[in-house]
This record gives C-alpha cells, sequence and structure tokens, in this order.
C-alpha cells in the first residue's frame, strides 16, 4: 500500500508533552467499527469489558539508553549521541549514533561527562560494526548487571524526540515514563498504551472479573524511525526481543476457549502475541526476536480487542490499527480525535479498538 494513504494533518499542539494525572483520567475513544465512536476515560474501562475477559501486558522496564560519549582517534575528540536500541549479548548492544559519520568499526568511545564516572569506572565501548542509517554495533567493556549499573549511572531516559526536541527530560520523565508494572529491563521506549494504568485501576478490573497477563517486548528505539519508503512493502522493521511464557499461553488460550476476549494493552503485546499465534490462533510459549510488520490485510490471530494511545501520521503504529479496525474507521477516528482536542502519542490520551468486521 502506498504510505501517503496513512497520512492526516496533526497540529502540533494535539502531541501530548506530559501525562495526565491521574494517570486513568485520560480520555478513552472507543472505536467500533460500523457502530460509531464512544466518548469515556480510563477510568471507566472496568465497564467497558466483560468478566472473563484478558488484559495483556507488556512488562519490560525503560532503562537509561540516551547516552552522551566522546569519540578519540589520533587526538582528536568527536561528541557523539547513542541510543541503544536492542541487546544483542550481555556487553552488546545495537544502536543509533547521532554523529555516526564520524565513527569507524574500531573505535573506542567514552561515556558521560568529563569527570563522571560510573560505579565501577568509566564506561566505555568499542565500535564493532557500522550499518545503514546511523546504526552501529557497541560491545562495552563492562558486562552483564555490571554494564546496567553503568548505564543507570551516565546515561538517561531516552524521551521519544518529538518530547525531547520540545523539553528537558527532568526528574518527573523517570516515574511518568514507566508503567506501574514495569519489571523486565531492556526497553529503550516505554509501552505507552501500559502508562495510563493505576494499582487501583488494576484492582478493580481484577475484582470485574477481567484478567491481566504479562508477556515482555523490549521495545526499541526502531518504534520511531519514520517510514521513508512510498510503499509499505518496501519499509524494514527493526527487530524488537520478546518472550511469552507457557504459562501465559495456556491462560490466555483457556480464556477464549471459555468464551472470553484477549485484550491487548498496546500495539507491543499485540505484536509479540501475534508472532507468537499458530495460524488457528492458538498462541504457544514463544522467545525470540521479531520484526513483524502490520498493515492493513493482516488477519488478526490472538487479538481480540486493542488499547492503544493515538499515533502519528505515516507511522508504522498508524498503519497497525488501522489494519485491526479498517483504514476508513481509524481515518474517521482520528479526524475526531484531532478535532475534539484528543492528546496524541506517548503522553497522550488513549482508545479502545474493536476489529473490522
Amino acid at each position: 500500500m502506498r504510505v501517503d494513504q496513512f497520512d492526516f494533518d496533526l497540529p502540533e499542539e494535539r502531541i501530548a508533552l506530559r501525562p495526565a494525572r491521574p494517570r486513568d483520567s485520560a480520555r478513552l475513544l472507543v472505536v467500533k467499527p460500523d457502530e460509531g465512536l464512544e466518548e469515556a476515560i480510563v477510568h471507566d474501562l472496568p465497564d467497558l469489558l466483560r468478566p472473563g475477559d484478558a488484559l495483556v501486558f507488556n512488562d519490560t522496564k525503560v532503562i537509561s539508553a540516551q547516552l552522551e560519549g566522546r569519540r578519540i582517534r589520533d587526538g582528536h575528540v568527536a561528541q557523539i549521541g547513542i541510543t541503544l536500541h536492542m541487546r544483542l549479548s550481555d556487553n552488546e548492544w545495537r544502536a543509533f549514533a547521532r554523529g555516526a559519520k564520524k565513527l569507524e568499526a574500531g573505535d573506542r568511545i567514552s561515556f558521560g561527562h568529563e569527570r563522571e564516572v560510573c560505579l565501577l569506572g568509566t564506561l566505555e565501548a568499542t565500535v564493532t560494526e557500522k550499518g545503514e542509517a546511523g546504526e552501529v554495533t557497541l560491545a562495552f567493556d563492562m558486562t552483564g548487571p555490571a554494564l546496567d549499573e553503568g548505564l543507570a549511572a551516565v546515561g538517561q531516559v531516552p524521551l521519544p524526540p518529538y518530547i525531547a526536541l520540545k523539553r528537558a527530560l527532568d526528574e518527573a520523565d523517570r516515574d511518568d515514563y514507566q508503567t506501574v508494572y514495569a519489571r523486565e529491563e531492556g526497553a529503550v521506549a516505554a509501552p505507552t498504551a501500559g502508562l495510563h494504568f493505576t494499582p487501583e485501576l488494576l484492582d478493580r478490573l481484577a475484582e470485574k472479573g477481567i484478567s491481566h497477563h504479562f508477556v515482555t517486548l523490549h521495545v526499541g528505539a526502531g518504534t520511531f524511525l519514520p517510514v521513508k519508503a512510498e510503499d509499505t512493502a518496501d519499509h524494514k522493521m527493526h527487530e524488537e526481543r520478546g518472550t511469552v511464557p507457557a504459562a501465559v499461553a495456556q491462560a490466555l488460550n483457556d480464556v477464549r476457549k471459555a468464551g472470553g476476549r484477549i485484550v491487548c494493552v498496546g500495539t507491543t503485546s499485540l505484536r509479540l502475541l501475534e508472532s507468537a499465534a499458530k495460524e488457528t490462533g492458538e498462541i504457544r510459549a514463544w522467545s525470540g526476536a521479531t520484526d513483524i510488520f502490520i498493515t492493513p490485510g493482516y488477519r488478526f490471530r490472538a487479538t481480540d480487542l486493542l488499547m492503544t494511545n493515538f499515533h502519528l501520521p505515516r507511522s508504522t503504529l498508524f498503519m497497525l490499527v488501522s489494519a485491526f479496525s479498517g483504514l476508513e474507521t481509524m481515518q474517521a477516528a482520528y479526524a475526531h480525535a484531532v478535532a475534539e482536542g484528543y492528546r496524541f502519542y506517548s503522553y497522550g490520551d488513549a482508545s479502545l479498538l474493536y476489529p473490522a468486521k
């Protein structure tokens, strides 16, 4: 499909720079193809779902993946910005480099301010490979938990570029840009639909008989990359690593057998379940890397409803929701959201999508 089919006018002021407070006070647009739109707030979710339904959350935890470093070669210093996006081993990461033209394989980069070191010494890495579009592979001198400590000491939370370009990171973001149930470290971007949930809302959902289950997909910075191709067939998704535990797969299969619905909270949990599902819709225990790219025409196997934020024009995420609920339906829903002042993207409002019939 042509990428320009997924374009729409989005006023800059519609992109939220701060989240709703409290988290579950964000607006929620319920989208039912061929039936229309309903206005709600996230707090209403227990009344919008049915007993026996199952929510699927991505429990990945955002790490301090934004690093500022210095490359020193033959006495010459170059400032390099790094955004980690996929862990390859205990000490290796793929990353996007700002200033990648200044890097070559074999270069050494030292991270942190001149006099700032992590708990176990200066955080340093070697460029082992240089790819396309500013991507590099880094091998850090530290490994495992020691590397994690080093990144936490000298790195920053990687706010999305459309926020970071408008205001500085502050202490509030360290909590705001993390779900309340985050536990598996490894993401460099938050699974943002989950940012709307509070412990109290989770309790109310459980009291209503709506179960919740956790899968893990470590969201990469590739989620923010623009689609430069003119046709969706020519766009390549970056891989992200994830896991669907066997117990979760079995529980979700049982939910469906009992007549309940699987409600994915966020496009990341949806992409992971769809990667793990068989053609029959049965969900398997699964672990690995996925680069699944969902566009209209895709047949969903494991997802009955989708709760997600409002996405940017021409993005792979708007393509995904258009595949789920229908392109015309989502164009109309987004036009309504813009007109009614809904807040878009990571810190914005949410939608609850029903599938196209």
